[in-house]
């Protein structure tokens, strides 16, 4: 008896797991990862999360038993801490203000207002129901919503492209770059997250992993996304922090053969 019961619960949880893969469409195409998140369920199922020190994206994925990981904001990889807010179970886990390195900086602190208020993807428990929006870090949600889970990252690229606004590239009086960030001007590998919504107010999120196979500028991934019909979009931490570890596919950007991938502060997951 006992050993039927056994097997009964192996069968449930791997029913479970086929379920949330389900949940998930994946299409792979010139060294482009294209993921669409359906349905109401799997919105339960996403959660950003952190970690004390830097971690893989594998480790975070195997530490949380996670479906599909990717990497989200952005950090300081010298002393470890965060340049982006992440939000995980209704509780800021990581705070930028924090960061001595941010504030310490005479530049950064300058532009602190604009480097504190980059885009985020959230998800918002509005009265029972669960939606996606992606917004300024000050944005208010909407009355009766409350920010289940974010994560900070940027720049915004629909409905429109904010690079200086949020303090990726600096431009001098005649309009020439004088400063860029994130190497949104080169191309690179990069992570994109956005919002497709029908015509019944149905949303479905989708996550572009452009790996090393086919790099980016940020104006690349804004048309990417703008090919989708996405209604919102933004990037995460890109370059060699882009990473993905989903069933059998995982990857890293790092260059080195056989590297495990870039230690990292914060990651998406979604549960099984």
């Amino acid at each position: 008896m006992k050993k039927i019961f056994v097997i009964f619960i192996i069968c449930i949880a791997a029913i479970t797991k086929v379920l949330a893969a389900s949940n998930i469409d994946m299409d792979y195409n010139d060294g482009i990862y294209h993921f669409v998140l359906k349905g109401e369920k799997i919105k339960k199922q996403i959660n950003f999360v952190s970690s004390p020190n830097l971690i893989t994206n594998k480790e975070a994925h195997l530490k949380a038993r996670s479906l599909f990981t990717i990497n989200t904001g952005f950090f300081d990889p010298k002393n470890q801490k965060t340049i982006s807010y992440i939000v995980s179970d209704y509780e800021t886990v990581e705070d930028p203000v924090l960061n001595d390195a941010v504030m310490m900086n005479p530049v950064l602190r300058r532009n602190l207002k604009k480097i504190l208020d980059r885009s985020e993807f959230r998800v918002l428990e509005c009265d029972k129901e669960m939606k996606y929006e992606i917004a300024p870090h000050s944005a208010n949600v909407d009355f009766l919503c409350t920010i289940k889970t974010s994560a900070q990252g940027g720049p915004q690229l629909l409905p429109d492209l904010r690079l200086e606004e949020e303090f990726f590239i600096v431009k001098d009086k005649e309009g020439n770059v004088i400063r860029e960030s994130a190497s949104v001007l080169h191309k690179t590998a990069r992570t994109l997250i956005g919002i497709k919504t029908d015509e019944k107010g149905r949303q479905e999120a989708h996550i572009f992993i452009v790996t090393n196979k086919h790099p980016m500028d940020i104006y690349e991934a804004r048309d990417l996304c703008k090919s989708y019909g996405l209604d919102t979009a933004m990037a995460f931490d890109g370059g060699s922090s882009t990473s993905l570890n989903y069933q059998k596919h995982q990857v890293t950007s790092t260059q080195a053969e056989g590297d495990t991938g870039r230690a990292l502060k914060s990651f998406m997951i979604i549960k099984q």
